[in-house]
C-alpha cells in the first residue's frame, strides 16, 4: 500500500480500545457504577477508560446526572461502531469454537488488550515473518514472539504454523485476523466520523485501484477532493484483484476502483457499474498501419504485441477478440503490466497494444500514440467499484465516492445502494 497523499499533521484522532469494554457497558448499564459491577473493575478504572476516550477524541461522550449517564450524539456514534466491532469479534470467537471444538473467552474478543499486541497480529498475518513484523512495529523479534505465545494460551489455540519460510496462519488464525481487521477498521472510522461532527474532514481513505482507475479516474477524484478537503488523507494499493479483493474483504481498504470482474469472482461484495469501456488498438504515430486507411484486424498480424501477462483480463479479452473473428492469434513478444513499459516499447518500435484509450489519454491527446481505427464490440466491459456489503463507509471515503461518480457522468446516490452479488 502506498503512502498518503496528504499532510500527514491532520491525522483523525486515534482510539485507544482497550479502553471500549468500558465506555460499551456503561452505554448499556446508564452508570459507572452498574458497568464496574458488571465488568468486576473498580469505578476508578472505568472512570479513567471513558475520560481516557473522551481526551482521545476531544468531545464529552455522556450526558452525566443524578440519574446516570446517557451517551451523548458523539457517544451514539461511537457505540455504533463499536457494537459493529464486538460483532465481528463475536464471530471470531464462535468460529474458533467451532474448529477447535473449544475456546475461551479471552480479552481479545473485547479488543480489551493492548493495542500492541492487536498491531502484532496484523502484522504477522500480513508479513508472515518474525523479524519483519518486529521490525514494523519497532520491537525485538523474542518480544513478539513472546506476545504470540501469550495470545494464543488466552484463546486456546494456535494462530500460527512456524515454518522453515516463516508464518503460516491456521484456519483458526484466518478467521481472528480477518474479523480483527474489519473490527479495527470499524474504531478507525468512528473516529473520523467524530470528527466530522465537528466540522473537520481528516482521516484516511484507502482504495484499491486496478489499472484502468489509476491513470484518469482516480487521480482526478482524489486531486478535486483534496482541493476542497485538505486534511483528509488516501492511500492506495495497485497489487493483482486477487490480493485487492482479500483486502477489501479484511477492511484494509476502503473500496475497489477499475474494470469490474464477473459476478462469479465477487460474490458476498457490492459491484458498481459507473461506466462502459471498451478496448483500442494503439500504436505509436508514424506507424505503418495509423497511415493506411481502412485498416483491418487481420491487418495487426503482421506487427508484434506488448500485452499484460496471460490469464490476465485484458489478455483473455485480446484472445476473445481474435477467436471471434477467426484469426489465428499474433506475436504476444513483450509481457508486462507496466503502462510506462508499454507505451516506451510502442514508441520506440513498430508494436501494437490493446487498451483502454483512457489509461494513454495524454499521450493520444499529444498525438504521441494514435487509436486505430477498429471496430472492437467483443472488448466491451464495465468499469465501477467493489464493496464490502456490510459497508458503513467514512465522511471521507463518501466523499471521494462522490468525486468518482462524478467524473464517470453518475449522478451522486448516497448512501450507496446498489445490488448485492449472491
Amino acid at each position: 500500500m502506498h503512502g498518503p497523499l496528504g499532510n500527514e499533521q491532520t491525522a483523525a484522532p486515534t482510539i485507544s480500545t482497550r479502553h471500549l469494554r468500558a465506555f460499551h457497558a456503561v452505554c448499556r448499564h446508564g452508570s459507572v457504577s452498574q458497568a464496574s459491577a458488571v465488568l468486576c473493575r473498580a469505578q476508578s478504572a472505568v472512570t479513567r477508560a471513558v475520560l481516557q476516550l473522551e481526551s482521545e477524541l476531544n468531545v464529552s461522550l455522556f450526558e452525566r446526572s443524578v440519574h446516570g449517564m446517557l451517551p451523548t450524539r458523539y457517544g451514539q456514534v461511537l457505540l455504533h461502531r463499536v457494537e459493529r466491532a464486538f460483532a465481528y469479534m463475536d464471530t471470531a470467537y464462535r468460529d474458533v469454537a467451532v474448529l477447535s471444538g473449544s475456546a475461551r473467552r479471552s480479552g481479545l474478543y473485547m479488543l480489551q488488550m493492548n493495542p500492541r499486541r492487536l498491531k502484532a497480529l496484523v502484522e504477522l498475518s500480513r508479513r508472515r515473518h518474525m523479524g519483519a513484523a518486529a521490525n514494523a512495529l519497532g520491537i525485538s523479534q523474542p518480544a513478539i514472539s513472546l506476545m504470540l505465545r501469550d495470545i494464543e494460551r488466552d484463546i486456546g489455540t494456535t494462530l500460527f504454523e512456524r515454518g522453515a519460510r516463516g508464518l503460516y496462519p491456521t484456519q483458526a488464525g484466518e478467521t481472528v485476523i480477518w474479523q480483527l481487521k474489519l473490527a479495527l477498521n470499524e474504531i478507525r472510522i468512528a473516529a473520523d466520523e467524530v470528527a466530522d461532527m465537528q466540522g473537520l474532514k481528516k482521516g484516511e481513505i484507502r482504495v484499491g485501484v486496478l489499472s484502468l482507475g489509476r491513470t484518469y479516474m482516480l487521480p482526478m477524484a482524489i486531486t478535486r477532493l483534496l482541493v476542497k478537503h485538505p486534511e483528509l488523507r488516501v492511500s492506495t494499493m495497485e497489487d493483482s484483484f486477487e490480493v485487492q479483493v482479500a483486502a477489501l474483504r479484511a477492511g484494509e481498504i476502503d473500496f475497489m476502483l477499475g474494470a469490474l470482474r464477473p459476478q462469479e469472482h465477487c460474490k458476498g461484495l457490492l459491484r458498481e457499474a459507473l461506466m462502459d469501456d471498451k478496448m483500442a488498438v494503439l500504436c505509436r504515430a508514424g506507424h505503418p498501419l495509423a497511415k493506411q486507411s481502412g485498416v483491418t484486424l487481420g491487418d495487426t498480424l503482421g506487427y508484434g504485441w506488448v500485452l499484460p501477462h496471460a490469464g490476465t483480463p485484458t489478455r483473455n479479452l485480446f484472445e476473445t477478440l481474435f477467436s471471434r473473428r477467426r484469426l489465428p492469434l499474433p506475436k504476444v513478444a513483450v509481457e508486462t503490466t507496466d503502462l510506462s513499459i508499454i507505451r516506451e516499447v510502442m514508441l520506440e518500435s513498430e508494436m501494437l497494444t490493446l487498451v483502454s484509450s483512457h489509461q494513454y489519454r495524454r499521450e493520444l491527446s499529444a498525438a504521441m500514440l494514435v487509436e486505430l481505427d477498429l471496430h472492437l464490440p467483443e472488448t466491451a466491459r464495465q468499469v465501477g467499484l467493489l464493496r464490502r456489503m456490510d459497508d458503513r463507509p467514512s465522511p471521507g471515503t463518501q466523499l471521494l465516492l462522490a468525486e468518482v461518480r462524478a467524473i464517470t457522468s453518475i449522478p451522486d446516490h448516497l448512501p450507496f445502494s446498489p445490488e448485492p452479488v449472491s
